[in-house]
């Protein structure tokens, strides 16, 4: 199963996801906004309104959500 967490590496909510997920065993791929402008643009397009945006194949939000990483590593040991 794949998780993109969409990120700013200078940003403390995208931090603090990633750390979460890290810590919980959640492999993840990261891909950093401020590389990539135009995926930036497309999440935007796409009504996520603050970073990290998190994607999994059964959930997605944004910002940092510690009860959805919760779930989304209990879905994923499961």
């Amino acid at each position: 199963m794949t998780v993109t967490v969409f990120m700013n590496p200078s940003n403390p909510q995208c931090e603090a996801t990633e750390q979460e997920l890290t810590r919980l065993g959640v492999r993840y791929v990261a891909v950093d906004l401020t590389q990539n402008p135009s995926t930036f643009e497309q999440i935007k397009d796409a009504g996520f309104k603050q970073i990290p945006v998190v994607i999994s194949p059964n959930a997605s939000w944004s910002g940092h959500q510690p009860d959805k990483i919760r779930q989304l590593a209990q879905n994923l040991a499961a």
